[in-house]
C-alpha cells in the first residue's frame, strides 16, 4: 500500500513540475532542429537561413508521404515521393500556393524507432555521411523548413529538412497568410502549440498514473 501512494505522490510531482515549465507547452522540436542547422552554418562563416513556414509545412507532408514506414527512408530500397506531390498533396494539404512553390535544392531525412532530442537528431541521424555535410554547406540555399513527426503520434520517429533557392517574400506563400495545422507533427515556424515529444511521453506517464490511481482506489476501498 505504501509503494502505491508513493506512486501517486510521484504522478503529482511529475505534473506539477510539467505545468510549471514553460517549455514543456512552448518547445516545439522542429524550431530546435533549425537552430542547430544554422548554428552549424554560421560556424563555418555562412549565411543563416531562412526559415519558411510554408516550406517547413511541405516538410511535414513529406514525411506523412512515407506513411510510417521507416525502411523506406535509406538503403539500397529507399524511396521518396513523387515530384508531383508538391503541388498535387503537399502545397494544398498546407495552404502554400501552387505558383509560389520553388527548387527544392536539399533534403535531409532521418527515422528510427526511438525519439531523441533535436540537436542529436540533426548531428547523429541526419549529419550521417559526407553527403549530407555538403547539402548543409551547400550556397545554393536561401531557405529552409524542418518537421518532426511520429506516426500517429507515437514510433517511428520522422526527421526532415527541405532546402529552397526560392524567395523568402515570394515562395512557398502561404495563401491566408498561416501554414494549415496538421498533426501528428510538428514544423519550423508555425508559432504555434506543438505535440511535442515531451508531450507524447506525458500522455503515457498519465496513461499509468491514471490506472495506478485505480489500483489505489481498489486498495482503499476494497473494490
Amino acid at each position: 500500500m505504501a509503494k502505491l501512494l508513493w506512486f501517486f505522490l510521484s504522478c503529482i510531482l511529475f505534473f506539477s513540475a510539467s505545468a510549471d515549465t514553460p517549455s514543456k507547452i512552448t518547445d516545439n522540436p522542429a524550431d530546435q532542429l533549425m537552430a542547430a542547422l544554422n548554428d552549424n552554418r554560421t560556424a563555418k562563416h555562412l549565411p543563416a537561413l531562412y526559415d519558411n513556414p510554408g516550406l517547413a509545412c511541405i516538410a511535414l507532408q513529406y514525411i506523412k508521404a512515407y506513411q510510417g514506414n521507416c525502411d523506406d527512408v535509406r538503403g539500397t530500397d529507399a524511396k521518396k515521393p513523387a515530384d508531383s506531390e508538391f503541388a498535387e498533396t503537399f502545397a494544398p494539404n498546407c495552404g502554400v500556393s501552387v505558383p509560389t512553390l520553388a527548387l527544392i535544392t536539399g533534403r535531409l531525412l532521418g527515422c528510427q524507432s526511438k525519439y531523441i532530442s533535436p540537436s542529436e537528431a540533426f548531428t547523429g541521424l541526419l549529419m550521417e555521411n559526407n553527403k549530407s555535410l555538403e547539402i548543409l554547406y551547400s550556397k545554393n540555399h536561401t531557405e529552409v523548413g524542418a518537421a518532426v513527426s511520429g506516426s500517429d503520434g507515437g514510433s517511428p520517429y520522422f526527421w526532415c529538412v527541405l532546402f529552397s533557392n526560392g524567395n523568402s517574400n515570394s515562395s512557398f506563400v502561404l495563401e491566408n497568410g498561416v501554414a494549415k495545422v496538421t498533426r501528428p507533427g510538428c514544423f519550423s515556424g508555425a508559432n504555434d502549440y506543438c505535440s511535442s515529444a515531451s508531450n507524447w511521453i506525458q500522455s503515457y506517464h498519465l496513461l499509468a498514473c491514471t490506472f495506478g490511481m485505480w489500483l489505489i482506489l481498489g486498495f482503499a476501498f476494497g473494490l
